[in-house]
């Protein structure tokens, strides 16, 4: 930045992405930049993730605007695509959700969505209807996974312990001065810390170990 006063509501943020490090971003800065200039907004910066998965939480670029944003940096975010900027239906809703609580505005140019316009205020309610329903479907897989698997008589959960190192895991505890993080290494990590802490603490406490 030189010093210019921007007008306010209108320094705007570019944020791009490519899939691969062959992709090139250049289509999208065309087209970002082309639209910037007819609708009178000023690019104060731009944030371009190269060859990092939709999907991936560690997006550093993407984090960086979204510090800037937190931080007032500018009044406007312009993406190329919806699918370019974010990682499923929740996180759209969850970003747009930020950006109407910080006042930015959020466009999507291949998608023709503007938080500014009536449209793109009934588009946010959307977005939000289905990320609830993206939500039901998946919690609804997840159980009817679950059903299936035990009708085909597949345990679910922790797998049980055998006795046997149960029965070691008591001798430890009760013949030695060994901590639960020793004992468990000692065991060789046949059962969880947790587990061996549990029956740890029952056996030096005087209690049965109840599995």
């Amino acid at each position: 930045m030189d010093g210019t006063i921007m007008p306010p509501g209108r320094r705007t943020a570019l944020y791009l992405r490519v899939s691969t490090a062959d992709q090139k971003p250049d289509l999208q800065y065309d087209d970002l930049r082309g639209y910037a200039e007819r609708a009178g907004l000023v690019i104060v910066g731009d944030y371009c993730d190269v060859a990092v998965s939709g999907r991936h939480e560690g997006r550093p670029q993407l984090n960086a605007l979204m510090a800037a944003a937190r931080k007032r940096e500018f009044d406007c975010v312009l993406v190329w695509k919806f699918d370019r900027f974010a990682r499923s239906t929740r996180h759209l809703l969850t970003a747009l959700e930020e950006f109407r609580h910080l006042g930015v505005r959020f466009i999507s140019v291949q998608d023709q969505i503007d938080t500014d316009s009536p449209a793109g205020r009934a588009m946010f309610t959307i977005v939000g209807a289905m990320a609830e329903l993206e939500s039901a479907l998946i919690s609804e897989r997840v159980t009817a996974g679950m059903k299936a698997a035990k009708a085909r008589g597949k345990h679910l959960g922790r797998p049980p312990i055998r006795r046997a190192v149960v029965a070691e895991i008591e001798a430890l505890a009760a013949s030695t001065d060994l901590s639960i993080r020793q004992i468990h290494e000692k065991i060789g990590g046949k059962a969880s810390r947790g587990l061996v802490g549990e029956i740890t603490k029952r056996i030096r406490s005087g209690r049965p170990t109840a599995l």
